[in-house]
């Protein structure tokens, strides 16, 4: 072989001819030696050049146990879900160093939920040397610690509220704080309140800002006729900055007027709303109070403005109802939605057997009554009534001779004892938390809270509208621990042969009444499963 003859040198594939070739000086592949800064191949760069270099691979989380709210520093508190894109975004701004690199890709990456770990896999870009990009794929992992957030440090802290929302009514019963509360429930109005304190003629709401009572106050205009008004006290003041810290209170008062009452309307204002008769029955209360003639079926509407600009109040209220048994009905014909109008002969459920005396008077229950049933109403023949514009009504000429003897508001159903007919319910109601102060109620006191209660009750279950409005919720739970205990009883009994005999006595007297109060319980008003929701137990609800 001629060793001083020509060798010719073959060109490398996939490297351009007019371009510089150098060997990489860590694995001697060849590159291009205008564009490769460093003399390293593609390859080695990535094995010795770190982009993610100066950015953490651990961080902590701060979360409030009690709201479930996310430290956002310095001092934000932000709600966020499990791997949802805030909590995402929360958990790269925890990062130092993303500013300087280019974020493609950011994801969960799933861990135990009971762990307090959560894990983000993050890919980014950055140029490592002119003309060279990097893409490069790590972990982080953060540690979920708890830390109280400020609001609710404050919640368990005494007199630390800001405003506070005076609800009251001048009334001698709750069935319309009843109704408001279950208003309130459903639209989840009081989730901003720090406590709730029950009072003698109302509720106080207690807030930690100021927006959240004048919200509040707003959601009461909205679904009651009230009134408010607004005061504010100083606490605190800063001379240096004139800073300023005020305690607000939001008084609002309730109309007392409420559903089934007997209402004597001033003369001038029943003209003014329709010329409808001064004597007339509260059907309603919602955003205004809404009034029933059971002598012509008309009704009529009293804003909340014009309410308190001629205020009045009721002529009796339903703990004066007096119940009567119908001897003799008959429709008139005319109709107004579910009233239907009819003459009826009534007398006293206590004067049967005792005189004959009867009633005749007109009815809007013409489509529920019966000859047969009872009824509740209110007697005006021999009665006196403190109130100046029912005796104005008889003073006059006209007007007086319009006053029936009686007045029916609404049927009554024979029910049977309170703590059988609390079993019988297949639904049930939620309350709200509320501290009850220092003093608990008396005895007296707390028999008539629970009449209240079970007025309330009755009536959801007998006024379909009323109950539209409300949240009712499935109390089968209730049934099958009833029917458990039930079975323990028993066998607690069978053990005991001594008590064994009275128990069986027991047992029979409470099947007689049982049968002798099942009559009566037959047309009792029914709430159909459709109408009640589900997932009672995971709410702690109690009655």
């Amino acid at each position: 072989m001629d060793l001083d003859a020509p060798v010719s040198i073959q060109p490398l594939p996939g490297v351009p001819q007019n371009a510089t070739t150098i060997l990489c000086c860590n694995c001697g592949a060849p590159i291009d030696g205008t564009t490769s800064a460093g003399a390293l191949c593609y390859d080695c760069v990535k094995l010795t050049v770190d982009v993610s270099q100066g950015i953490p691979r651990e961080a902590t989380l701060h979360i409030c146990r009690d709201c479930d709210r996310w430290l956002q520093p310095p001092n934000h508190w932000m709600v966020a879900a499990p791997e949802s894109r805030e909590l995402l975004a929360l958990c790269l701004r925890k990062l130092r160093g993303l500013t300087k690199v280019r974020i493609i890709d950011a994801s969960f990456i799933w861990t135990e939920p009971h762990s307090r770990r959560v894990k983000v896999k993050i890919t980014i870009q950055q140029e490592a040397f002119q003309g060279t990009i990097l893409q490069q794929s790590f972990e982080v992992e953060y540690v979920v610690a708890y830390h109280q957030c400020p609001e609710c440090a404050k919640s368990y802290t005494a007199n630390t509220w800001r405003a506070v929302v005076q609800v009251r009514q001048k009334v001698s019963h709750k069935r319309t704080f009843l109704y408001l509360e279950q208003l309130i429930l459903k639209h989840s109005a009081h989730r901003d309140t720090i406590n709730i304190r029950e009072v003698k003629d109302g509720l106080d709401f207690f807030f930690a800002q100021r927006n959240h009572a004048e919200k509040f106050v707003d959601f009461l205009s909205s679904v009651a006729p009230v009134r408010s008004k607004k005061s504010q006290e100083l606490i605190s003041m800063d001379i240096h900055s004139s800073t300023k810290q005020y305690k607000f209170s939001f008084s609002v008062e309730l109309v007392p007027i409420c559903k089934d009452d007997l209402v004597a309307l001033p003369i001038k204002l029943a003209k003014s709303v329709g010329n409808i008769t001064p004597l007339t029955i509260c059907a309603r209360v919602g955003t205004s109070i809404n009034l029933l003639d059971p002598n012509t079926l008309q009704t009529a509407d009293v804003s909340t403005p014009v309410y308190w600009r001629s205020p009045f109040t009721s002529l009796a209220n339903v703990s004066e109802l007096v119940e009567f048994v119908v001897m003799d009905i008959e429709p008139l014909g005319p109709t107004k939605g579910r009233f239907v109008l009819a003459e009826a002969t009534v007398a006293r459920a206590s004067d049967l057997g005792v005189n004959d005396q009867t009633y005749f008077t007109r009815t809007h229950l013409g489509g529920v009554l019966h000859p047969g049933d009872s009824a509740l109403g209110y007697s005006l023949a021999g009665t006196n009534f403190n109130n100046q514009h029912f005796e104005k009504l008889e003073l006059s000429n006209q007007l007086a001779a319009q006053i029936p003897d009686v007045v029916l508001v609404k049927k009554h159903y024979a029910r049977r004892k309170k703590s059988k007919a609390a079993r019988q319910r297949n639904w049930r109601l939620k309350r709200m938390a509320r501290d009850e102060g220092e003093l608990l109620p008396k005895k007296q006191d707390q028999e008539r809270i629970e009449r209240d209660y079970e007025m309330f009750l009755r009536d959801v279950e007998e006024d379909a509208e009323l109950r539209s409005t409300l949240a009712l919720y499935k109390a089968e739970q209730r049934k099958e621990a009833a029917a458990r205990r039930g079975d323990k009883m028993e066998g607690i009994i069978e053990e005991e042969n001594g008590a064994g005999g009275e128990a069986e006595v027991e047992a029979t007297d409470d099947g007689e009444d049982d049968a002798d109060e099942d009559d009566g319980d037959d047309d009792l008003p029914q709430i159909s499963m459709d109408e009640l929701l589900d997932e009672f137990e995971e709410l702690d609800v109690r009655d």
